[in-house]
């Protein structure tokens, strides 16, 4: 998927239990499990939708699930501490652990990559750890004391280094995270004579490594390399962040989308993409490429787990109606009769021919080619002889503003703002004044402005967005990065939206991100930036939007007809200057498969210059 989905019908949902669905876990042979406040799991098949077995055997809500990676067991923890082994095939509770464990509430379990060992984390504020082959539990030694509320436990896949001067010897070693509700803590896993984990399979705590502190700390999943961890925050940072297991420092910047608490975090098996269910009620699907949402998942109610298919095609969200929804990763697996292909895309070519000459500004045609092609004196002439004419022409004294924002001249722009709003208000006037108070690095007078603009759209659907968007450009070149590529992409998940103006608009802003990175020396920063600009304009790929959305181009002089091209050839080059020469090269025949043969002689007289 190049392109957000918006998506507010699942394919299918589950209903049979009685209470609110707080775990999903996914089992290779299609079939799925889930846990609910009812105090019961059930087997489901995917396929038919059916319930296989209820099973019975907690007597309080349960809290936490997991399956072995092997699928031979289940484990499931309740609010009563009550810790309950299942065998993965039949379903049936093993005799020799349905005990209570734990003081508090079970929170979350989590097998190591071998399945060999079940962690399980509680609000007593311990983590304890169990020997599958016997089920048995390892004693004091091996309780983790946390010191707070465990909200997650997580092993981490095999961590192995290799020795260029001893290549028979590798180093490896599993590391568990543990998620309290003021930081997280990592553990260094060896066998209990010293000897790795690799080689003897039972991981015991030598060590507490790292801690990390903060509130980011709801849920946690790793890469699959294990050079990552990432964890959700709660309500007071609803972010998703990403950090160096080498270092424990953050790598980039959070992950911004939800805003209540991110109550689950789960990895595909491919380790691409990644799902988020919220206190929000959604479900968002990140891509780890570039750390972009591609698709979010609406709900009625709160979301309170989410994970794969085992084929990922699919992504399982467990809510508090009781049901589990059932979503699609991709256009390809939406159900027969569903709009396939390009399902956005679909969407965004629709609205283009519904809304060809959609206009907001009210400039004649000969400002508005003046203004399109940097025609200052002609521009200026026009509007000065309409002022001349008419010295209350409120719409001539806005447009003027716009030309002086154009020039950079802010003053006066301010002063042409100011004129017309004092004449009449209107939305140019407000929207005037806001470019100029922005361009004055006046943030909040700005924002002021652009509400007020609000108010004179005529509650018209395509106003609004478009006045959304021209405050997002304005914030944006006053230097509000963050807030601006935030506004651009909850826009793009709103009902109704001209798509292709938001993936316009976050393809531009996203291509400028770049060349800040790339002028501070950040080459790696900058191919993210440029990445996310190409997957947003292959939206709009081929479509005139030079045309179509001249209002851009006459406000802030874009060059809308390259933007394709230049976000492309942006990320080529800075692959070359990140070292990441294959990815380069790959990038570069990827642009000369889409361009005409014409552009093409021009592109390998440029490529030969990287090199």
């Amino acid at each position: 998927m190049a392109t957000l989905i918006s998506n507010t019908t699942p394919i299918r949902t589950f209903e049979d239990h009685g209470d609110r669905v707080i775990a999903v876990a996914a089992l290779h042979d299609e079939r799925m499990v889930t846990g609910s406040y009812d105090g019961m799991l059930r087997l489901w098949d995917l396929k038919t939708g059916l319930v296989l077995k209820k099973m019975e055997g907690h007597r309080s809500r349960v809290r936490a699930l997991a399956v072995s990676p092997d699928r031979n067991w289940i484990a499931s923890g309740d609010e009563s501490g009550v810790l309950i082994a299942w065998d993965g095939k039949t379903g049936e509770p093993l005799d020799q652990l349905i005990n209570k464990v734990h003081d508090g509430w079970i929170s979350s379990l989590d097998f190591s990559s071998n399945s060999k060992v079940l962690a399980s984390g509680s609000s007593d504020t311990t983590t304890k750890l169990w020997n599958t082959s016997t089920w048995r539990y390892w004693e004091a030694q091996h309780s983790l004391n946390c010191g707070g509320i465990v909200r997650c436990v997580r092993y981490s896949p095999y961590i192995c280094k290799y020795s260029y001067d001893y290549p028979h010897h590798c180093s490896c070693r599993v590391l568990l995270a543990i998620a309290t509700d003021h930081n997280v803590q990592i553990y260094q896993y060896h066998d209990s004579d010293g000897h790795n984990y690799h080689s003897y399979g039972y991981p015991f705590p030598t060590e507490l490594m790292a801690t990390i502190n903060g509130r980011f700390n709801h849920s946690l999943t790793w890469t699959l390399d294990g050079t990552r961890l990432l964890s959700g925050g709660n309500s007071d940072d609803p972010t998703i962040r990403e950090w160096d297991t080498s270092t424990w420092t953050q790598v980039g910047d959070p992950w911004k989308g939800h805003f209540k608490n991110i109550h689950a975090i789960s990895l595909n098996s491919s380790g691409t993409l990644l799902a988020s269910a919220s206190h929000d009620n959604r479900v968002r699907l990140w891509r780890l490429s570039d750390r972009q949402t591609i698709a979010i998942f609406k709900h009625s109610v709160v979301v309170n787990c989410v994970t794969f298919s085992a084929d990922d095609k699919y992504v399982l969200s467990g809510c508090a109606d009781k049901k589990i929804s059932q979503w699609p990763t991709s256009d390809d697996t939406l159900p027969e009769g569903g709009p396939k292909d390009g399902l956005m895309k679909e969407q965004a070519t629709h609205q283009a021919q519904t809304y060809p000459d959609f206009k907001i500004l009210a400039m004649s045609s000969t400002v508005r080619n003046a203004c399109i092609v940097g025609d200052w004196p002609t521009a200026e002439k026009v509007l000065n002889q309409d002022i001349d004419a008419d010295a209350d022409d409120h719409t001539a004294y806005a447009n003027r503003a716009f030309i002086m924002a154009r020039k950079c001249n802010w003053d006066q722009a301010l002063q042409d703002a100011i004129w017309s709003i004092s004449i009449q208000p209107s939305l140019a006037g407000h929207i005037s004044k806001g470019l100029a108070l922005c361009g004055k690095k006046q943030v909040v007078a700005a924002r002021i402005s652009f509400d007020l603009a609000s108010i004179f759209t005529n509650r018209d659907l395509m106003t609004n967005h478009f006045l959304f968007l021209i405050k997002a450009i304005a914030l944006f070149n006053a230097n509000e990065h963050q807030e601006a590529m935030l506004r651009i992409g909850e826009l793009a998940t709103c009902p109704n939206v001209d798509l292709i103006a938001c993936r316009i608009v976050e393809a531009y802003l996203r291509v400028q991100l770049g060349n800040i990175a790339l002028g501070g020396g950040r080459h790696n920063e900058a191919v993210e930036h440029f990445t996310a600009a190409v997957n947003a304009s292959t939206f709009f790929y081929r479509l005139p939007i030079h045309l179509t959305y001249d209002e851009f181009v006459a406000l802030f002089g874009w060059d809308l007809k390259s933007l394709w091209q230049t976000a492309n050839q942006q990320q080529c080059y800075a692959l070359f200057r990140a070292g990441k020469f294959g990815a380069a090269i790959e990038s570069y025949q990827s642009i000369m498969d889409k361009v005409d043969e014409d552009v093409m002689v021009d592109l390998r007289v440029w490529f030969t210059t990287l090199k």
